[in-house]
Protein backbone atom coordinates (compact mmCIF):
# COMPACT_ATOMS: atom_id res chain seq x y z
CA UNK A 1 0.00 0.00 0.00
CA UNK A 2 1.28 3.47 -0.37
CA UNK A 3 2.47 5.77 2.00
CA UNK A 4 0.79 8.29 3.96
CA UNK A 5 1.35 11.34 6.32
CA UNK A 6 -1.21 12.56 8.61
CA UNK A 7 0.01 15.58 9.93
CA UNK A 8 -2.15 19.42 11.06
CA UNK A 9 -0.59 22.80 11.40
CA UNK A 10 -2.12 25.37 13.53
CA UNK A 11 -5.17 27.39 11.42
CA UNK A 12 -6.70 30.99 11.08
CA UNK A 13 -10.30 31.60 11.34
CA UNK A 14 -11.37 29.52 8.41
CA UNK A 15 -8.47 27.39 8.16
CA UNK A 16 -7.34 28.41 4.67
CA UNK A 17 -3.72 29.60 5.09
CA UNK A 18 -2.84 26.39 7.03
CA UNK A 19 -4.02 24.12 3.61
CA UNK A 20 -3.22 26.52 0.92
CA UNK A 21 0.64 26.94 2.50
CA UNK A 22 0.86 23.53 2.13
CA UNK A 23 -0.13 23.00 -1.12
CA UNK A 24 1.76 25.78 -2.33
CA UNK A 25 5.37 24.53 -0.83
CA UNK A 26 4.35 20.76 -1.85
CA UNK A 27 3.22 21.59 -5.43
CA UNK A 28 6.28 23.33 -6.59
CA UNK A 29 8.02 20.31 -7.24
CA UNK A 30 5.29 17.89 -6.93
CA UNK A 31 5.92 16.96 -3.96
CA UNK A 32 2.81 14.67 -2.74
CA UNK A 33 -0.79 14.85 -3.22
CA UNK A 34 -2.66 16.69 -0.59
CA UNK A 35 -6.56 16.35 0.88
CA UNK A 36 -8.00 18.05 3.78
CA UNK A 37 -8.99 15.13 6.48
CA UNK A 38 -11.95 16.18 8.63
CA UNK A 39 -12.02 15.58 12.21
CA UNK A 40 -14.97 17.21 14.39
CA UNK A 41 -15.35 19.01 17.09
CA UNK A 42 -14.72 16.46 20.09
CA UNK A 43 -14.66 17.37 23.55
CA UNK A 44 -11.41 18.39 24.75
CA UNK A 45 -11.71 17.24 28.43
CA UNK A 46 -8.83 18.13 31.02
CA UNK A 47 -5.27 18.71 30.28
CA UNK A 48 -4.68 15.50 32.29
CA UNK A 49 -7.11 13.43 30.55
CA UNK A 50 -5.58 14.35 27.35
CA UNK A 51 -2.23 14.05 28.52
CA UNK A 52 -3.33 10.56 30.06
CA UNK A 53 -4.92 9.83 26.38
CA UNK A 54 -2.52 10.47 24.33
CA UNK A 55 -0.20 7.55 25.69
CA UNK A 56 -3.10 4.90 25.60
CA UNK A 57 -3.55 6.01 22.24
CA UNK A 58 -0.05 5.68 20.77
CA UNK A 59 -0.60 2.02 21.74
CA UNK A 60 -3.82 1.48 20.62
CA UNK A 61 -3.10 2.94 17.31
CA UNK A 62 0.27 0.31 16.99
CA UNK A 63 -2.30 -2.66 18.26
CA UNK A 64 -4.77 -1.92 15.66
CA UNK A 65 -2.11 -1.51 13.32
CA UNK A 66 -1.17 -5.09 13.86
CA UNK A 67 -4.78 -6.64 13.86
CA UNK A 68 -5.42 -4.97 10.63
CA UNK A 69 -2.04 -6.59 9.42
CA UNK A 70 -2.44 -10.14 10.77
CA UNK A 71 -6.26 -10.20 9.07
CA UNK A 72 -4.79 -8.99 5.67
CA UNK A 73 -1.70 -11.81 6.20
CA UNK A 74 -4.68 -14.45 7.15
CA UNK A 75 -6.94 -13.06 3.87
CA UNK A 76 -4.18 -14.16 1.82
CA UNK A 77 -3.22 -17.72 3.68
CA UNK A 78 -6.86 -18.36 3.06
CA UNK A 79 -7.43 -17.23 -0.84
CA UNK A 80 -4.29 -19.66 -1.27
CA UNK A 81 -5.04 -20.50 -4.91
CA UNK A 82 -6.33 -16.76 -5.53
CA UNK A 83 -3.80 -14.92 -4.37
CA UNK A 84 -3.96 -12.14 -7.20
CA UNK A 85 -7.57 -11.15 -5.58
CA UNK A 86 -6.28 -10.96 -2.23
CA UNK A 87 -6.53 -6.87 -2.94
CA UNK A 88 -9.94 -6.92 -3.89
CA UNK A 89 -10.79 -7.92 -0.97
CA UNK A 90 -8.98 -5.66 1.18
CA UNK A 91 -11.74 -2.99 1.23
CA UNK A 92 -13.07 0.04 3.77
CA UNK A 93 -16.87 0.65 4.14
CA UNK A 94 -17.03 -1.46 0.47
CA UNK A 95 -14.62 1.31 -1.22
CA UNK A 96 -10.50 0.39 -1.70
CA UNK A 97 -8.10 1.62 1.34
CA UNK A 98 -7.02 5.18 -0.07
CA UNK A 99 -10.53 6.52 -1.45
CA UNK A 100 -11.13 5.69 2.29
CA UNK A 101 -8.69 7.79 3.43
CA UNK A 102 -8.38 10.57 0.97
CA UNK A 103 -12.43 10.97 1.57
CA UNK A 104 -12.55 10.36 5.60
CA UNK A 105 -15.36 11.12 7.54
CA UNK A 106 -15.90 10.20 11.17
CA UNK A 107 -18.72 7.38 11.53
CA UNK A 108 -20.89 9.79 14.17
CA UNK A 109 -23.44 7.02 14.46
CA UNK A 110 -21.08 4.58 15.63
CA UNK A 111 -18.92 6.59 17.35
CA UNK A 112 -20.41 9.90 19.27
CA UNK A 113 -18.82 12.80 19.52
CA UNK A 114 -20.89 14.44 22.41
CA UNK A 115 -19.12 11.74 24.62
CA UNK A 116 -15.54 11.72 26.35
CA UNK A 117 -12.67 11.31 24.33
CA UNK A 118 -12.25 8.98 26.72
CA UNK A 119 -15.47 6.71 26.26
CA UNK A 120 -14.38 7.11 22.05
CA UNK A 121 -10.80 5.57 22.70
CA UNK A 122 -12.15 2.74 25.00
CA UNK A 123 -14.83 1.62 21.92
CA UNK A 124 -12.23 1.70 19.83
CA UNK A 125 -10.34 -0.37 21.84
CA UNK A 126 -12.82 -2.61 23.09
CA UNK A 127 -14.09 -3.17 19.19
CA UNK A 128 -10.43 -3.88 17.72
CA UNK A 129 -9.76 -6.40 21.10
CA UNK A 130 -13.01 -7.99 20.27
CA UNK A 131 -11.86 -8.60 16.41
CA UNK A 132 -8.62 -10.01 17.43
CA UNK A 133 -10.02 -12.33 19.68
CA UNK A 134 -12.48 -13.56 17.24
CA UNK A 135 -9.26 -13.84 14.72
CA UNK A 136 -7.90 -16.05 16.96
CA UNK A 137 -11.11 -18.54 17.47
CA UNK A 138 -11.84 -19.00 13.81
CA UNK A 139 -8.06 -18.86 12.79
CA UNK A 140 -7.17 -21.61 14.91
CA UNK A 141 -10.57 -23.89 13.66
CA UNK A 142 -9.51 -23.27 9.89
CA UNK A 143 -6.05 -23.93 11.18
CA UNK A 144 -6.86 -27.30 12.84
CA UNK A 145 -9.08 -28.16 9.63
CA UNK A 146 -5.65 -27.33 7.62
CA UNK A 147 -3.22 -29.11 9.40
CA UNK A 148 -5.19 -32.05 9.69
CA UNK A 149 -5.83 -32.00 5.59
CA UNK A 150 -2.06 -31.89 5.30
CA UNK A 151 -1.28 -34.79 7.33
CA UNK A 152 -3.69 -37.08 5.06
CA UNK A 153 -2.67 -35.36 1.80
CA UNK A 154 1.26 -36.39 3.02
CA UNK A 155 0.40 -39.90 3.23
CA UNK A 156 -0.61 -39.73 -0.36
CA UNK A 157 2.49 -38.00 -1.41
CA UNK A 158 5.54 -40.73 -0.11
CA UNK A 159 6.83 -43.47 -2.14
CA UNK A 160 5.03 -46.79 -1.91
CA UNK A 161 7.04 -47.99 1.69
CA UNK A 162 5.25 -44.53 3.16
CA UNK A 163 1.93 -43.79 1.86
CA UNK A 164 -1.42 -44.67 2.49
CA UNK A 165 -3.32 -47.42 -0.12
CA UNK A 166 -6.31 -46.19 0.37
CA UNK A 167 -6.61 -45.32 -3.05
CA UNK A 168 -4.44 -48.01 -4.59
CA UNK A 169 -5.50 -51.30 -3.27
CA UNK A 170 -8.77 -52.91 -4.09
CA UNK A 171 -10.81 -55.77 -2.72
CA UNK A 172 -10.06 -58.30 -5.49
CA UNK A 173 -6.52 -57.62 -4.71
CA UNK A 174 -6.76 -59.89 -1.79
CA UNK A 175 -8.02 -63.30 -0.37
CA UNK A 176 -9.92 -62.47 2.40
CA UNK A 177 -11.95 -63.92 4.94
CA UNK A 178 -10.00 -67.29 4.78
CA UNK A 179 -8.96 -69.26 8.14
CA UNK A 180 -5.10 -70.53 6.30
CA UNK A 181 -4.70 -68.03 3.15
CA UNK A 182 -3.12 -64.43 3.64
CA UNK A 183 -2.28 -62.07 0.88
CA UNK A 184 0.87 -59.78 1.90
CA UNK A 185 2.03 -56.52 -0.24
CA UNK A 186 5.33 -56.30 -1.03
CA UNK A 187 7.71 -53.10 -2.06
CA UNK A 188 9.72 -54.09 -4.54
CA UNK A 189 12.62 -52.27 -6.57
CA UNK A 190 12.66 -51.63 -9.90
CA UNK A 191 15.70 -52.99 -10.34
CA UNK A 192 14.58 -56.38 -8.78
CA UNK A 193 11.53 -57.06 -10.60
CA UNK A 194 12.98 -59.67 -12.57
CA UNK A 195 14.48 -61.29 -9.37
CA UNK A 196 11.20 -61.14 -7.74
CA UNK A 197 9.24 -63.65 -10.02
CA UNK A 198 11.88 -65.74 -10.51
CA UNK A 199 12.36 -66.02 -6.59
CA UNK A 200 9.40 -65.49 -4.69
CA UNK A 201 7.62 -68.92 -5.01
CA UNK A 202 10.76 -70.11 -3.25
CA UNK A 203 11.46 -67.65 -0.17
CA UNK A 204 9.64 -69.61 2.08
CA UNK A 205 7.44 -72.60 1.74
CA UNK A 206 3.49 -72.66 1.14
CA UNK A 207 3.92 -69.80 -1.13
CA UNK A 208 0.75 -70.26 -3.84
CA UNK A 209 2.23 -70.48 -7.44
CA UNK A 210 1.63 -67.56 -10.24
CA UNK A 211 -0.48 -65.76 -7.19
CA UNK A 212 1.58 -62.12 -7.50
CA UNK A 213 0.73 -59.28 -9.56
CA UNK A 214 1.69 -55.49 -9.56
CA UNK A 215 -1.07 -53.14 -8.60
CA UNK A 216 0.99 -50.02 -8.18
CA UNK A 217 4.11 -48.20 -9.44
CA UNK A 218 6.32 -45.03 -8.78
CA UNK A 219 9.56 -43.59 -9.52
CA UNK A 220 11.21 -46.47 -7.53
CA UNK A 221 9.20 -49.03 -7.31
CA UNK A 222 6.48 -51.35 -7.77
CA UNK A 223 3.77 -52.86 -5.46
CA UNK A 224 3.33 -56.02 -5.56
CA UNK A 225 0.84 -58.86 -4.28
CA UNK A 226 1.57 -62.57 -3.08
CA UNK A 227 -0.39 -64.82 -0.89
CA UNK A 228 0.78 -67.84 1.17
CA UNK A 229 -0.30 -69.58 4.16
CA UNK A 230 -0.32 -67.43 7.52
CA UNK A 231 1.43 -69.90 9.55
CA UNK A 232 4.79 -69.26 7.33
CA UNK A 233 3.54 -65.35 7.11
CA UNK A 234 6.63 -64.48 9.42
CA UNK A 235 9.32 -66.67 7.85
CA UNK A 236 8.56 -65.11 4.43
CA UNK A 237 8.61 -61.61 5.74
CA UNK A 238 12.20 -62.35 6.86
CA UNK A 239 13.69 -63.66 3.59
CA UNK A 240 12.29 -60.70 1.59
CA UNK A 241 14.05 -58.54 4.28
CA UNK A 242 16.72 -60.58 3.18
CA UNK A 243 16.47 -59.96 -0.51
CA UNK A 244 15.61 -55.89 -0.26
CA UNK A 245 11.94 -57.07 -0.94
CA UNK A 246 10.22 -54.91 1.96
CA UNK A 247 6.43 -56.02 3.05
CA UNK A 248 4.01 -53.41 4.12
CA UNK A 249 2.12 -53.76 7.39
CA UNK A 250 -1.28 -53.96 5.26
CA UNK A 251 -4.13 -55.50 6.40
CA UNK A 252 -7.34 -54.75 3.85
CA UNK A 253 -10.02 -53.45 5.78
CA UNK A 254 -13.05 -52.22 3.85
CA UNK A 255 -15.05 -50.29 6.36
CA UNK A 256 -11.49 -48.37 7.80
CA UNK A 257 -10.64 -47.25 4.05
CA UNK A 258 -13.36 -45.92 3.57
CA UNK A 259 -13.63 -43.93 6.97
CA UNK A 260 -9.85 -42.71 5.55
CA UNK A 261 -11.14 -41.92 1.93
CA UNK A 262 -14.34 -40.05 3.67
CA UNK A 263 -12.30 -38.14 6.16
CA UNK A 264 -9.73 -36.70 3.56
CA UNK A 265 -12.57 -35.52 1.17
CA UNK A 266 -14.51 -34.19 3.99
CA UNK A 267 -11.50 -32.09 5.56
CA UNK A 268 -11.18 -30.72 1.96
CA UNK A 269 -14.70 -30.13 1.54
CA UNK A 270 -14.69 -28.26 4.90
CA UNK A 271 -11.41 -26.43 3.82
CA UNK A 272 -12.86 -25.38 0.31
CA UNK A 273 -15.73 -23.94 1.87
CA UNK A 274 -14.33 -21.63 4.29
CA UNK A 275 -13.37 -19.61 1.33
CA UNK A 276 -15.72 -20.53 -1.82
CA UNK A 277 -19.51 -21.42 -0.78
CA UNK A 278 -21.48 -22.33 -4.12
CA UNK A 279 -25.13 -21.05 -4.40
CA UNK A 280 -27.78 -20.83 -5.79
CA UNK A 281 -30.05 -17.91 -5.95
CA UNK A 282 -33.35 -18.92 -3.60
CA UNK A 283 -35.56 -17.86 -6.39
CA UNK A 284 -34.70 -20.30 -8.92
CA UNK A 285 -37.03 -23.68 -8.44
CA UNK A 286 -34.41 -26.46 -9.88
CA UNK A 287 -34.45 -30.19 -9.66
CA UNK A 288 -31.54 -32.92 -10.54
CA UNK A 289 -31.67 -34.93 -13.25
CA UNK A 290 -28.97 -36.76 -14.34
CA UNK A 291 -26.36 -34.89 -11.53
CA UNK A 292 -27.28 -31.68 -13.35
CA UNK A 293 -29.27 -29.01 -11.90
CA UNK A 294 -32.07 -27.93 -14.54
CA UNK A 295 -35.21 -25.31 -14.33
CA UNK A 296 -38.36 -27.14 -12.85
CA UNK A 297 -39.95 -25.61 -15.59
CA UNK A 298 -37.74 -26.17 -18.80
CA UNK A 299 -37.82 -23.06 -21.14
CA UNK A 300 -37.79 -20.20 -18.80
CA UNK A 301 -34.68 -19.50 -18.50
CA UNK A 302 -30.74 -20.68 -19.10
CA UNK A 303 -30.05 -21.69 -15.23
CA UNK A 304 -26.42 -21.31 -15.61
CA UNK A 305 -25.76 -18.03 -17.10
CA UNK A 306 -28.75 -17.09 -14.18
CA UNK A 307 -26.54 -18.27 -11.60
CA UNK A 308 -23.22 -17.43 -12.84
CA UNK A 309 -24.61 -13.57 -12.63
CA UNK A 310 -26.22 -14.48 -9.86
CA UNK A 311 -23.06 -15.30 -8.29
CA UNK A 312 -21.32 -12.35 -10.22
CA UNK A 313 -23.86 -10.00 -8.75
CA UNK A 314 -23.40 -11.37 -5.02
CA UNK A 315 -19.89 -12.14 -4.86
CA UNK A 316 -19.77 -11.78 -1.00
CA UNK A 317 -22.75 -13.67 -0.45
CA UNK A 318 -20.36 -16.71 -2.82
CA UNK A 319 -17.80 -16.47 -0.61
CA UNK A 320 -17.03 -19.29 2.25
CA UNK A 321 -17.81 -17.79 6.23
CA UNK A 322 -14.31 -17.43 6.89
CA UNK A 323 -13.33 -15.44 3.98
CA UNK A 324 -16.66 -13.42 4.25
CA UNK A 325 -15.85 -13.19 8.11
CA UNK A 326 -12.14 -11.32 7.54
CA UNK A 327 -13.51 -9.60 4.48
CA UNK A 328 -15.78 -7.68 6.76
CA UNK A 329 -13.95 -7.42 9.95
CA UNK A 330 -10.49 -6.43 8.26
CA UNK A 331 -12.68 -2.95 6.82
CA UNK A 332 -14.17 -2.59 10.77
CA UNK A 333 -10.69 -2.93 11.95
CA UNK A 334 -9.25 -0.65 9.37
CA UNK A 335 -12.52 1.96 9.55
CA UNK A 336 -11.41 1.74 13.52
CA UNK A 337 -7.33 2.04 13.20
CA UNK A 338 -8.33 5.33 11.04
CA UNK A 339 -10.43 6.70 13.44
CA UNK A 340 -8.05 5.99 16.22
CA UNK A 341 -5.69 8.19 13.86
CA UNK A 342 -8.07 10.69 13.80
CA UNK A 343 -8.21 10.73 17.53
CA UNK A 344 -4.71 11.12 18.31
CA UNK A 345 -4.22 14.04 15.19
CA UNK A 346 -6.82 15.68 17.89
CA UNK A 347 -5.37 14.88 20.95
CA UNK A 348 -1.71 16.07 20.35
CA UNK A 349 -2.95 18.86 18.18
CA UNK A 350 -4.84 20.02 21.16
CA UNK A 351 -1.56 19.44 23.75
CA UNK A 352 0.63 21.33 21.15
CA UNK A 353 -1.34 24.42 19.62
CA UNK A 354 -3.49 24.82 22.56
CA UNK A 355 -7.14 25.94 23.29
CA UNK A 356 -9.52 26.95 21.57
CA UNK A 357 -9.06 24.00 19.18
CA UNK A 358 -8.04 25.93 15.52
CA UNK A 359 -5.94 23.15 13.57
CA UNK A 360 -5.92 21.34 9.96
CA UNK A 361 -5.06 18.43 9.65
CA UNK A 362 -4.03 16.70 6.29
CA UNK A 363 -3.06 13.73 4.64
CA UNK A 364 -0.18 13.87 2.39
CA UNK A 365 0.82 10.81 0.00
CA UNK A 366 4.41 11.62 -0.67
CA UNK A 367 6.20 11.28 -3.99
CA UNK A 368 8.22 7.59 -3.49
CA UNK A 369 11.13 9.64 -5.15
CA UNK A 370 10.63 12.94 -2.91
CA UNK A 371 10.35 11.71 0.68
CA UNK A 372 13.77 13.40 1.81
CA UNK A 373 12.90 16.38 0.33
CA UNK A 374 9.38 16.16 1.29
CA UNK A 375 10.19 16.02 4.78
CA UNK A 376 13.22 18.80 4.83
CA UNK A 377 10.91 21.00 3.29
CA UNK A 378 8.21 20.80 5.79
CA UNK A 379 10.65 20.95 8.70
CA UNK A 380 11.96 24.51 7.09
CA UNK A 381 8.04 25.72 6.50
CA UNK A 382 7.08 24.79 10.46
CA UNK A 383 10.33 24.51 12.26
CA UNK A 384 8.75 27.93 13.99
CA UNK A 385 6.61 25.51 15.50
CA UNK A 386 9.19 24.31 17.56
CA UNK A 387 12.96 25.16 17.28
CA UNK A 388 14.05 22.85 19.63
CA UNK A 389 12.26 19.41 17.30
CA UNK A 390 12.86 21.01 13.92
CA UNK A 391 17.17 21.44 14.78
CA UNK A 392 17.39 17.87 16.05
CA UNK A 393 15.66 16.79 12.86
CA UNK A 394 17.70 18.72 10.64
CA UNK A 395 20.69 17.46 11.92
Amino acid sequence: MSEFWLISAPGDKTNLQAWERMNTVTSKSNLSSNSKFHIPDLKVGTLDALVGLSDELGKLDTFAESVIKKIAQYIGEVMEDSKDKVQENLLANGVDLISYLTRFEWDMAKYPIKQPLKNISEALSKQVTQIEADLKTRSAAYNNIKGNLQSLEKKTMGNLLTRTLADIVHKEDFVLNSEYLITLLVVVPKSSYVQWQKTYESLSDMVVPRSTKMIAEDAEGGLFTVTLFRKVMDDFKAKARENRFMVREFYYDEKELKCEKEELMKLASDKKQQYWQPLLPGCLNTSLRNGFMVPAVSGEFNLAHKTEAYIKNNNDLAKGPLLRWLKVNFSEAFVAWIHVKALRVFVESVLRYGLPVNFQAMLLQPNRKSVKRLRDVLNVVFKHLDEVAAASIMD
